[in-house]
């Protein structure tokens, strides 16, 4: 019997991991579909970044009331309207014949992914524990690093495929019969919610942390390639933190009145978590702009095809999908002393790029190929680990808000990320028009971020050693 339960959790793993992919995926594929999906629309430069920006938006505001919902009924239900919306949006958006059609269908995606996604932490919260819970965590980082990766080269082998015209719907028409698959298996294999006191939605919460991440991401988002920062409405984030406040208000006021809150404050005073939160932001801000800068090095400036552009940053999916599960097996043992080490390994491999990228003038790929894997296997003790000790002392009762939150903080620090490191790829290439040096210069900022995890990884490690507890609290 114990063996048939645990077949059936590994599998409802899997399918937790698919869905997870095709969300996270839809992130970073789209974006060498985008010359395509220019010409073949017609679209604008303020449509195109509807387009990109609209999934993110959507997917970042949705995390943590999604995860709220999870939590409150039954995260097999959510999962599985999340994976319908998530389909059915990638059909329209391959079937658009405008670029408003296809904006309004992204947004829709987005909404999709930000379902699933929280569901998929507190499933592993909730199915696993020990060391167990470690090697799914490892096999969920390993799942987020390979699809940042492998966006770019998916997304080349389809615009090749399906040639100007026809490519770019091929990159969402792909997400519908893989979600349907999942769907079906899903309400196959995923556990059902324990019949139990239904809790508060909170719906006042929900409004004002919607409207608090939409404020801060908007301005991170909205601007196109080399938009100057300056000319962002960065007063939004001033709006944005006094919304913040009366958001802290309001749940200090609800939870008095004895009903759940959609933020459990108490989680901020959880070291590990708040430590861990600060930690993926900072990591996201370097580990998101990596691939984006490349791609534009590699194929604006050396003249690669998306295909070839995708391959070469295939090195750094591999280490970091080897890593993930190598660190997810031994985050039980080392626990922070093993993020400092990939942060250390990310470092070194990135700073390699970096002293190579100006001396390099004909086979870029094959040189950069092993520094791109010591950078990705760092990449894979980071991801994983982290957010194993960050949601270690998580009620398991809580572990979709939790886990919400954390891929809510890794969404804004991968914005920021973006934003900054765009804004001086663009600005030093319109000095001279040299690629290298503003691939230079754009490592040297990710690098920073990455260091800036470090510094913090290191903190942790030197006031307080303790080993986390992956089993986290009591199971329900």
């Amino acid at each position: 019997m114990a063996d048939a339960r645990r077949d059936t959790r590994w599998s409802a793993l899997v399918v937790c991991l698919v869905a997870g992919f095709m969300t996270l995926l839809d992130v970073s594929i789209v974006n060498v579909a985008l010359p395509s999906i220019r010409s073949g629309l017609d679209a604008s430069d303020a449509q195109i970044q509807l387009i990109v920006a609209g999934y993110s938006l959507a997917f970042g505001i949705v995390l943590v009331p999604a995860g709220r919902l999870g939590d409150a009924l039954s995260r097999r239900a959510v999962f599985c309207v999340g994976l319908v919306v998530f389909t059915a949006a990638s059909a329209l958006a391959g079937a658009a014949s405008d670029p408003g059609w296809l904006a309004a269908a992204r947004v829709l995606q987005g909404v999709g992914g930000g379902l699933i996604n929280p569901q998929v932490s507190g499933f592993i919260q909730t199915m696993f524990r020990g060391e167990e819970r470690g090697r799914a965590f490892g096999l969920y980082g390993a799942t987020l690093g390979i699809s940042t990766a492998v966006g770019p080269l998916l997304g080349g082998a389809l615009v090749t495929l399906g040639g100007a015209e026809h490519g770019w719907r091929y990159v969402f028409f792909v997400n519908v019969p893989v979600g349907i698959v999942a769907l079906v298996l899903a309400l196959r294999w995923l556990p059902k919610a324990e019949r139990g006191r239904r809790e508060s939605l909170d719906p006042v919460g929900v409004l004002l942390f919607g409207a608090a991440t939409f404020l801060v991401l908007l301005p991170l988002i909205e601007g196109g390639q080399g938009e100057a920062l300056a000319s962002r409405p960065w007063w939004m984030l001033g709006v944005a933190a006094i919304l913040l406040l009366v958001l802290a208000a309001w749940e200090r006021w609800w939870a008095r009145s004895g009903r759940a809150t959609l933020v459990d404050l108490s989680l901020l005073r959880v070291r590990s978590y708040v430590l861990g939160l600060g930690l993926g932001t900072l990591y996201f801000a370097g580990f998101t702009s990596i691939f984006l800068v490349l791609t534009l090095y590699l194929q604006s400036g050396l003249g690669y095809s998306a295909w070839e552009a995708g391959l070469t940053q295939m090195p750094f999916a591999l280490g970091s999908a080897v890593a993930a599960v190598l660190g997810g097996r031994l985050v039980n043992r080392y626990g922070r002393a093993l993020v400092v080490s990939g942060l250390v390994v990310v470092v070194v491999g990135l700073v390699g790029v970096d002293v190579a990228v100006p001396h390099l003038e004909s086979h870029v790929g094959i040189w950069l190929a092993p520094l791109l894997a010591v950078a990705g296997f760092g990449g894979g003790l980071v991801i994983s680990p982290n957010v194993t000790i960050t949601l270690a002392e998580v009620d398991v009762r809580r572990a979709g808000v939790g886990g919400g939150m954390l891929q809510t903080a890794q969404r804004v620090g991968g914005a920021i990320g973006i934003a900054l490191v765009l804004a001086q790829f663009f600005s030093r290439l319109s000095v001279d028009g040299d690629y290298a040096e503003a691939m230079s210069l754009a490592l040297r900022t990710t690098i920073g971020f990455v260091v800036g995890a470090l510094l913090l990884g290191l903190a942790d490690l030197l006031t307080d050693g303790r080993r986390p507890r992956p089993s986290g609290r009591a199971e329900v």
